[in-house]
């Protein structure tokens, strides 16, 4: 059963609209959707509860660590909220697939994405659901670090806001007890 949904992300302004960021993105509107409180910061990272059942409580939270280091924060607050890291979904960015695409995994590897590895590590597991949201390859000489580290084009938001509409209907799905089955089914993009 899912009770936390962490997105990866940097924190600062600098960052906030850029494409290695969408993981904040989701967890923001997410966070509208459920009605959630106000941002508290917590040691590493910043935590909001959300309007949950009566049998669990629902918990949304942002690392303030750099992108590569998320397991740390990630780490303090499973230990804190007293949760297994079963419970949690990492929503994120994803080279690997198309502007606007999204992909639903209830477990696997980090795929080379290094805030994944860094909670994979630090957790010790592969079982950590995710969300991940496509933004595509770089162009030809583009460093994929300076493209995920810059906004994405008005066309490309155009492809990013129902992905990221389908993300945030994907994680409410699972978070009002829906499977990872009926997710990807529902959910993936083809």
């Amino acid at each position: 059963m899912v009770r936390l949904v962490l997105g990866l992300g940097n924190p600062g302004w600098r960052y906030r609209r850029t494409r290695h960021n969408l993981g904040f993105l989701a967890v923001d509107a997410l966070r509208t959707r459920l009605g959630g409180g106000r941002w508290e910061r917590r040691g590493r990272l910043l935590l909001s509860r959300a309007a949950g059942s009566r049998e669990k409580e629902i918990f949304l939270a942002k690392p303030q660590t750099w992108m590569n280091e998320s397991g740390t924060a990630a780490r303090e607050l499973v230990r804190a909220l007293r949760l297994a890291p079963g419970e949690m979904v990492l929503v994120h960015d994803d080279l690997d697939l198309p502007v606007g695409r999204i992909r639903l995994r209830p477990r696997g590897s980090a795929g080379g994405h290094r805030g994944v590895a860094s909670v994979l590590t630090v957790l010790g597991t592969q079982e950590i659901g995710r969300v991940r949201i496509g933004i595509g390859r770089p162009p030809p000489g583009v460093d994929p670090a300076d493209y995920v580290l810059s906004p994405p084009s008005r066309p490309e938001w155009e492809s990013l806001a129902p992905a990221l509409a389908q993300a945030v209907a994907a994680l409410g799905f699972l978070l009002e007890g829906g499977t990872w089955e009926e997710a990807m089914n529902r959910f993936n993009s083809p």
